[in-house]
């Protein structure tokens, strides 16, 4: 299980703040995700560590990302890497998915999060070697 650093405060304030604001790709990917239609519960807005996840599930330790255009910006994209970068030193897995697969691709993409949300490529953890 991820062991995040503490949560500053103000990220659980600002998580609730973007649960009411989804963009319109957050919002198709949520209605397909939500209450374990993908066999694992996922959270929308949620903060882990110094970030805030878009979609994030326990089970799998899988961080699902939507991004928009911002995210080709050159500085976008180095806070991206160091993101991505933390959340694999948490032991997370991270898809990204742009606004436009979410919209234009909906199977697609949840055949992809399939991929890392059946309980059978789920990672186990193997003890005394």
């Amino acid at each position: 299980m991820p062991r995040f650093k503490k949560i500053p405060r103000e990220n659980w304030q600002r998580a609730r703040e973007l649960r009411n604001d989804l963009t319109k790709a957050e919002q198709i990917l949520w209605r397909v995700l939500r209450g374990k239609q993908q066999g694992v519960r996922f959270l929308r807005q949620h903060p882990l560590g110094p970030y805030i996840a878009d979609f994030f599930s326990f089970a799998s330790k899988l961080v699902i990302e939507v991004d928009g255009d911002t995210h080709c910006d050159p500085v976008q994209i180095e806070r991206d890497k160091l993101r991505t970068e933390y959340l694999e030193s948490e032991g997370c897995s991270i898809l990204r998915f742009t606004n436009t697969q979410v919209l234009c691709d909906l199977s697609g993409v949840l055949e992809i999060i399939s991929k890392h949300t059946n309980p059978l490529n789920l990672p186990t953890e193997v003890g005394g070697e």
